[in-house]
């Protein structure tokens, strides 16, 4: 088994090379050149089942150490690692795993509500402090928009903000908003502060739930903004405008079907929508199952020609397709080396297996959108095809307004000479 498992590395790296130790102490180069990143098994079993299902197994025996990094980082490895063409699949045990998931990937994204729930409190339930040590102040764990390539991640949060808002079209203040998986409320809030909406957020976990109803009572919105505990396919209104942001991965692609009907029902005749989701730029696949398994169970990147039909079949128009290409690996990159700075402290808050789980998650997340065809997408729909304009032209200047209204928002009062 450890020849074997050599002579799949050695014919999987072809970019760079990787040192390897055996679990019984030989070493070896996979690769040419001298290698930056050296792996040491510490168990002959590791290395059996990284050879049989690398996808899922890779993950858990760094996770479990026994798979050590003793040169270079996680980071560097799967940087490294992830490159390759055909990592994923290099056995043919590997490719049999693969087909198994696709064949019960309905099955593992069967997402009712109570399933969807607990899903959400797998993640999102998590102490929140853990995640005040690596997001912006604002708490906007979605991909941010990067306008220049040294803007910090607080700006490029609030850019992100102010993108979909002016794609909203918030022309007029009152206009009914609702935020289809609210998070922390951060996007709400700035909906309704700065673009004047009356916002409507929903979401499935009850500790993100206390951290925005907090902040609406902080900021004495509770007359414009409503944060509620509840499933999108129980919401009984209709709205002017919907956002979705970082939530539509949770949904499975059984599930496509009743989101957009759902959409199309709550949105107003001349209504506005702005689905922003993670995306594959190639065909449909499975979630990495260890992501699956650790992070993310139930969820899933869809293919946009798996999103599209849905589309259409609900009535609903798309008058305007973005895709974000690099934004989300600068995301995580930035939450990564956050992570990494405040590790101690997440290592008092959990322990040192999660620490290195939360850090082999975000390296691999921000591998996966430099080197696998990951993007973000976000979709603007309508039912009418009057409901925005014909060209691009005005998002320029909802933006400007945007801006102004953000400094307004939060400008320092004035005081007079003397106080």
């Amino acid at each position: 088994m450890e020849a074997l498992l050599e002579r799949v590395l050695k014919r999987v790296m072809t970019r760079g090379s990787l040192g390897v130790t055996t679990a019984t102490g030989r070493t070896y180069v996979a690769g040419t050149g001298d290698p930056k990143v050296h792996i040491r098994f510490t168990t002959k079993a590791a290395e059996r089942a990284v050879l049989f299902d690398p996808e899922l197994e890779i993950g858990e025996a760094i996770t479990d150490g026994t798979l050590v990094i003793e040169k270079g980082s996680i980071t560097d490895f799967l940087d490294l690692v992830m490159a390759q063409p055909g990592v994923t699949t290099p056995t043919f045990a590997s490719r049999l795993m693969l087909l198994a998931r696709m064949a019960g990937r309905r099955i593992a994204q069967f997402n009712p509500r109570g399933r969807s729930q607990r899903n959400v409190a797998h993640h999102y339930d998590l102490d929140g402090r853990l995640y005040s040590l690596f997001l912006d102040s604002d708490r906007q764990y979605s991909c941010a928009y990067f306008e220049h390539p040294d803007q910090s991640l607080d700006d490029a949060q609030l850019a992100k903000k102010r993108h979909l808002a002016a794609k909203l079209m918030l022309d007029r203040p009152g206009l009914k908003l609702l935020d289809i998986g609210c998070g922390w409320g951060g996007l709400g809030l700035y909906m309704s502060e700065v673009g004047g909406a009356d916002v409507t957020g929903v979401t499935l976990s009850k500790e993100q739930l206390a951290v925005a109803q907090g902040r609406v009572k902080e900021r004495g919105l509770d007359r414009h903004v409503d944060f509620r505990l509840q499933d999108y396919r129980d919401v009984p209104e209709t709205f002017d405008r919907i956002v979705s942001v970082g939530m539509f991965e949770h949904v499975g692609v059984a599930h496509y079907g009743t989101f957009f009907r759902k959409a199309h029902d709550l949105l107003k005749e001349d209504g506005v929508m702005m689905l922003h989701a993670i995306g594959r730029q190639e065909p449909p696949g499975v979630t990495n199952p260890w992501i699956a398994k650790y992070i993310f169970p139930g969820g899933y990147i869809p293919a946009l020609s798996e999103v599209l039909p849905h589309i259409e079949k609900a009535g609903l128009i798309v008058t305007d397709i973005e895709i974000l290409r690099l934004h989300y690996a600068e995301t995580l990159k930035a939450w990564r080396e956050r992570f990494m700075a405040h590790r101690e402290e997440a290592k008092r808050l959990t322990d040192e297996r999660f620490c290195r789980l939360w850090e082999f998650y975000l390296a691999g997340s921000e591998m996966a959108f430099r080197h696998q065809n990951m993007m973000v997408f976000q979709i603007q729909l309508a039912r009418r095809q009057e409901a925005v304009p014909i060209t691009r032209d005005y998002l320029a200047a909802a933006e400007e307004r945007l801006r102004a209204a953000e400094f307004a928002v939060h400008a320092p009062p004035l005081r007079l000479a003397g106080e």
